[in-house]
């Protein structure tokens, strides 16, 4: 670069600062100057010049804001922002190499109704709100989907106060519809189900939400979005410029910052500096799946009474979108926070379990119903007996291997499992510290609620 004639230069110097631009090669800058300029007896500072290579964008690796999080929820979000602040930068990062690889992608695909859920909870709001948006995204972009309806059934007297429970729950969330199952209206619905009561579901649903969430990221790439994959997060700073993030190769700044990392997002909470009150303790969820010739066993989805003292819903029958049908989970603690085979061990993850406070407190009220969680997981049939309370002519050889998910279970210092969506406010960032089922049906009602507050930072 030309200078230009400088004269009368005290102590003149050059430094250079190497950038990693995404993608490209290391480039180089030069800072060109002088500490001051003589001129007589006046003494004056000196220009800076800054030198950079041909065709460095300057701007190449800054946001307004950053969304950290490949999942629906994350993508979501994004798209709800974009969509109401157009030309607003927004760089959404995903560690891995696709979308949805974690917990989105590895769920039973249900459209939950809001059955479960206290009333005026993030949960029964969201959930209420998300799904008909959920059903209207997917008839607008043609997502093949179904709602196919959920019977969740009492097998015996002592589970009817819990079923009278959900129907007055369902009907505070603003369920439409639910007819309660005499024994022979059961047999109706589900020639193959034994039970003395059942409530039917109609607005539950399914679909495959990892093409919802390629769909939305679709969009949200469209309306001038990035989308960063292979890029995992492991630094975070905070200047009176906004954060810097660093991948460990590449660096990047935003205004704003959005944590949706799911099984990591106390995690990432920690990178920014904050100090969360809960940690994500992962659990493995594992599935059979119905041979080809006994899914004439299930007609929609069948669930049991759940137990009012777990977050988990029990084992039931879920019918997939592309016909096969899934019968579990389990939930057993994860030794490793992705990780969905018995085999997968990760030190540091169980270190972490291990060392929090929380986890052992939550273990010592829990024991008895973790050792009937494992037993089921070793024991194919002690898993089979616990469907057997819904279908009782279901046998062994009617069941297959199927898949596993890990559910980031948020327990605070105390032990206590959080039953609902937690999401904190700082500074300049939002953090989606707790986002569990039925967060990908909530997804899109969730996205606008991040959108709200984004926009009061942006």
């Amino acid at each position: 670069m030309n200078f230009g004639q400088q004269i009368n230069l005290l102590l003149p110097f050059v430094f250079t600062y190497t950038l990693l631009q995404p993608g490209e090669k290391p480039c180089t800058i030069s800072v060109h100057c002088a500490a001051m300029q003589i001129d007589g007896d006046v003494t004056r500072p000196c220009p800076v010049f800054l030198s950079f290579p041909e065709g460095f964008d300057v701007m190449k690796n800054f946001s307004d804001l950053a969304i950290i999080g490949g999942g629906i929820v994350g993508c979501a979000a994004a798209l709800a922002i974009i969509t109401r602040k157009p030309g607003l930068k927004i760089t959404l990062f995903e560690k891995e190499s696709h979308l949805a690889a974690h917990q989105t992608g590895h769920n039973s695909g249900v459209i939950h109704a809001g059955l479960y859920y206290r009333p005026g909870s993030l949960k029964a709001t969201t959930c209420y709100t998300g799904r008909e948006a959920l059903y209207r995204f997917c008839n607008e972009h043609e997502i093949p989907h179904q709602r196919c309806g959920k019977v969740v059934v009492a097998v015996d007297e002592t589970e009817l106060p819990a079923l009278e429970e959900l129907e007055r729950r369902g009907l505070a969330n603003g369920l439409k519809g639910l007819q309660r199952l005499s024994p022979s209206e059961l047999n109706e619905r589900e020639p193959h189900v034994k039970g003395i009561d059942g409530l039917f579901v109609p607005q539950t649903g399914i679909v495959d939400y990892v093409q919802v969430t390629e769909k939305i990221a679709e969009l949200f790439i469209a309306r001038g979005g990035v989308i960063k994959l292979a890029t995992p997060i492991k630094r975070i700073r905070h200047d009176d410029d906004g954060y810097l993030l660093s991948s460990g190769q590449d660096s990047f700044r935003a205004g704003a910052l959005v944590n949706c990392a799911g099984l990591h997002a106390d995690r990432v909470a920690c990178l920014a500096g904050l100090h969360p009150p809960v940690q994500i303790v992962p659990f493995r969820g594992e599935y059979y799946q119905l041979k080809k010739e006994s899914r004439r066993l299930v007609r929609h989805l069948i669930y049991p009474v759940p137990n009012p003292q777990m977050p988990f819903l029990g084992v039931h029958f879920t019918r997939m979108i592309d016909d096969r049908v899934e019968a579990g989970p389990n939930a057993v603690l994860a030794m490793q926070r992705e990780g969905y085979r018995r085999s997968d061990i990760s030190f540091p993850d169980l270190i972490s379990a291990l060392a929090f406070t929380g986890f052992w407190k939550m273990s010592a009220r829990f024991w008895r119903l973790g050792l009937e969680e494992y037993g089921r997981s070793f024991s194919k049939n002690r898993f089979l007996k616990s469907l057997q309370r819904l279908i009782p002519e279901l046998q062994s050889n009617d069941l297959v291997p199927g898949g596993s998910g890990v559910r980031a279970q948020a327990v605070d210092h105390q032990g206590r499992l959080l039953d609902d969506f937690h999401i904190i406010k700082e500074g300049c960032m939002i953090h989606v510290l707790y986002a569990p089922s039925p967060a990908a049906t909530a997804s899109l009602s969730i996205g606008e609620q991040i959108a709200d507050q984004v926009l009061q930072l942006c």
